[in-house]
C-alpha cells in the first residue's frame, strides 16, 4: 500500500499525460492533413473517408476513456485514505478530508484532458464533412463538364 500511497498521483498523471500528448500529437497531424489533401486525387468517396477519418478513432478513444482514469485513480486515493484511517485507528476529519481532496484532483485530471479531446474530435469531424463536401462539389463539377463534352461530341 505503501508504494501506490507513493506513486499513485505520478502514475494517474502519468498516464493522463501521455494520453493527452497522442491526443494532440494526431490532432495536429490531422489539421496538417485537412490543410493539404488534394479531393481531386480521389476517385472514390469511400477511400476519402478512410484518408480523412484516420487517427480520428485514437482521439475519440481518449476522449472517452481519460474520465476513468480519472476516476480510478480518484477511487485509489480514497482506499489508501481509508485505508490509513483503518491503520491508525483514530478518525481525523483532517487527514481524511485532505486525503479525498487529493484523490479528487485525479478525476479533475481526467476531466481536463477529456473535455479538449472531444472538442478537437467534433471539430475534426466537422473538417471531415467540410472536405467531403468539396469532393462531391469537385465530383458534379467534372461530371457536368464531361456530360457536355459528349453532348458537344455528339453534336459535331
Amino acid at each position: 500500500m505503501d508504494f501506490l500511497r507513493d506513486n499513485l498521483d505520478y502514475m494517474v498523471f502519468g498516464v493522463l499525460g501521455l494520453m493527452s500528448f497522442f491526443m494532440l500529437w494526431f490532432v495536429i497531424e490531422r489539421y496538417f492533413y485537412f490543410a493539404r489533401v488534394k479531393v481531386e486525387g480521389f476517385t472514390h468517396e469511400d477511400n476519402l473517408n478512410v484518408s480523412l477519418t484516420q487517427n480520428l478513432t485514437v482521439i475519440s478513444t481518449i476522449a472517452a476513456n481519460a474520465p476513468y482514469v480519472g476516476l480510478l485513480g480518484t477511487v485509489l486515493g480514497i482506499i489508501i485514505t481509508f485505508y490509513d484511517m483503518g491503520q491508525g485507528g483514530k478518525i481525523d476529519v483532517q487527514n481524511i478530508m485532505t486525503g479525498l481532496a487529493l484523490a479528487l484532483k485525479a478525476t479533475a485530471g481526467g476531466l481536463l484532458v477529456a473535455i479538449p479531446a472531444i472538442i478537437f474530435y467534433n471539430a475534426l469531424l466537422r473538417k471531415v464533412d467540410v472536405v467531403t463536401a468539396r469532393w462531391r462539389e469537385f465530383r458534379d463539377t467534372q461530371n457536368t463538364t464531361n456530360a457536355t463534352n459528349k453532348e458537344a461530341q455528339k453534336n459535331s
